[in-house]
């Protein structure tokens, strides 16, 4: 028999979990025909000795809702194996949208993803209106990978309420209004929906984002929609924060729980660096949620994240912060000049966990726009404060304003509750992928998971790594034909070497590419050698082979 594509003499980690075997893979019209001792020719052969084949991750958190107009490739989830991005996390997105409502719906993205606005006003091409208008705009472009839509309710809610939706609960004329519009997107092949409650998300003009002010009777009834339709997810941006879960937090997921009958994913359960064992505590609270199918989303990589006061969104949950967004430079500086907001950020800093646990000795400078300041590179805010005579809090803003605001620190934010690593309870993703560009980057999040916890570290065994990356996510979001290498299932491969693969892929390098010419960071791949989606080489060896063979997802419809 002559098939497409034929991997020869490679390790298969099916994604199951299942023990690795020595097999080939066959592929042929997109799908992977054959799994074994393969008789036959193929118009291109790979020869995989050594490495491992596995199905292609599927990444569950991103946020290329707006960059897949500019990257079809998605970099860099691309470059780390990544096959299928689910998008339109955290209720956040940028459809439905109403010409008139298109920069209300970019400084969205400036404020909560950390996009620069130059960049989206470049980029964005705005050739839909409705939500269905936008899954079939992306599938005209074209894309390197397979896309996988969530409804975000923000847009939906300013779609219907105006700008009173960053204000109060839709009533129930509203909601049912909201209702349609669900239903039509997920008619259109969505996968669910995502909302927020979480207080650090805020949107036009430092407002809350617009799903931020949806009631527990109107969040719901959209569950609800789900229970009706019979299919879909729901991704949930709880308003506690982390560790604990407030009793409304649990109450309203209870809820949304038993309206949808639907696999429900929440943010986020993640280590304290100050709470070594908070987290432990935090999933003996939410047991009976996750018993019923509700899933805590987790880190796999420590979150370390750039910082700086011209765009602060890294302190996007304190209150005092929000007259800064969105503001020229002069009028933040004289903010943060101001004694009464300092007494404010003090006063808040030192009443919730949020950033970096309010120890400035996890808060460091890695870039200054003054030479003669360059010598506090690599110094803790601890250390520089002390050499200043000053409080560390007063010498990261002085520090700041001196430099016109063009100081840029690094601080670490959360550890990795590696307990929950392998346990099927929790689902690994937050990459993030496509936001706070400029900020961090754990896009990487899968190379760097099998080259430091599996290789490196021991803490996961490789199928149960391959697991969690592939068919764990896939299954979540009703994605049935990925996840794993089956004969008639999508031929969504990725082929790695396990000695290289994220030898030292985890530290992220700035480009100037983004639209404009705007500065992203990014992180690079090792050890990855083939990404193949729908049965076509998208790189070998990092180079692109030229191809877009990806597709929008749409469960439940032909074209999925």
């Amino acid at each position: 028999m002559s098939f497409d594509l034929l991997i020869r003499n490679g390790t298969v980690v099916d994604g199951t979990g299942a023990p690795r075997f020595d097999a080939d893979v066959a592929v042929k019209d997109g799908r992977i025909a054959a799994i074994g001792a393969v008789a036959g020719d193929a118009a291109r052969t790979i020869d995989a000795k050594g490495m491992i084949v596995a199905p292609g991750f599927v990444d569950p958190h991103t946020h290329y809702d707006a960059q897949m107009c500019w990257d079809p490739l998605l970099t860099p989830s691309s470059w780390h194996g990544v096959t299928t991005v689910v998008l339109g996390n955290c209720g956040v997105g940028v459809a439905p949208c109403r010409p008139g409502d298109r920069d209300k719906a970019t400084w969205d993205l400036v404020n909560l993803e950390a996009i620069p606005y130059e960049t989206l006003a470049q980029g964005l091409s705005w050739d839909w209106e409705s939500f269905p208008d936008y899954m079939d705009a992306a599938e005209r472009r074209g894309c390197g990978l397979n896309l996988a839509f969530l409804a975000p309710l923000a847009p939906f809610r300013r779609y219907v309420l105006g700008d009173e939706a960053m204000e109060r609960p839709a009533t129930a004329e509203e909601t049912t209004r909201i209702r349609a519009l669900l239903r039509e997107a997920m008619a259109a092949g969505a996968v669910g929906f995502s909302s927020t409650q979480a207080p650090s998300h805020i949107g036009y003009q430092g407002k809350p984002l617009a799903s931020v002010p949806a009631s527990a009777d109107e969040l719901v009834a959209y569950a609800a929609e789900l229970g009706a339709i019979g299919r879909g997810a729901i991704e949930m941006a709880i308003g506690s924060v982390a560790p604990w879960m407030k009793p409304a937090d649990y109450e309203l997921l209870d809820r949304m729980l038993e309206a949808s009958r639907a696999p429900l994913t929440f943010l986020a359960l993640m280590k304290f660096l100050d709470k070594p064992e908070a987290h432990l505590r935090a999933m003996e609270q939410v047991a009976p949620l996750v018993a019923r199918g509700a899933r805590p989303q987790m880190h796999s990589t420590n979150l370390v994240s750039d910082l700086n006061l011209r765009d602060p969104f890294m302190l996007s949950s304190f209150a005092s912060l929000r007259g800064v967004f969105n503001q020229p430079r002069e009028v933040q500086a004289a903010i943060y000049r101001d004694p009464a907001f300092r007494r404010a950020f003090r006063d808040e800093i030192a009443e919730q966990a949020a950033a970096f646990h309010g120890d400035w000795s996890m808060v460091w400078v890695i870039a200054t726009g003054r030479a003669d300041l360059e010598r506090l590179i690599g110094r803790t805010l601890v250390e520089i404060g002390a050499e200043r005579g000053q409080d560390p809090l007063d010498a990261f803003f002085d520090l700041a304003l001196e430099d016109d605001l063009a100081t840029a620190f690094t601080a670490v934010r959360f550890g990795v509750p590696e307990e929950f690593l392998g346990d099927p309870r929790t689902l690994i993703g937050l990459s993030d992928g496509g936001a706070h560009v400029g900020i961090l980057c754990n896009a990487g999040y899968t190379t760097e998971m099998l080259g430091d916890l599996v290789r490196r570290r021991g803490l996961l065994d490789l199928e149960t790594a391959v697991m969690r990356l592939t068919s764990d996510p896939a299954d979540v979001f009703g994605l049935s034909d990925r996840g794993r290498l089956k004969p008639g299932l999508a031929a969504d491969i990725v082929v790695f070497d396990p000695a290289t693969v994220g030898s030292d892929s985890a530290r992220p390098v700035p480009r100037d590419d983004l639209p404009g010419g705007a500065r992203r960071l990014v992180v690079e791949a090792e050890g990855i050698r083939h990404v193949i989606v729908n049965g076509a080489i998208l790189f070998e060896d990092g180079r692109h082979s030229g191809a877009y063979p990806g597709r929008v997802l749409r469960p439940g419809r032909a074209s999925a």
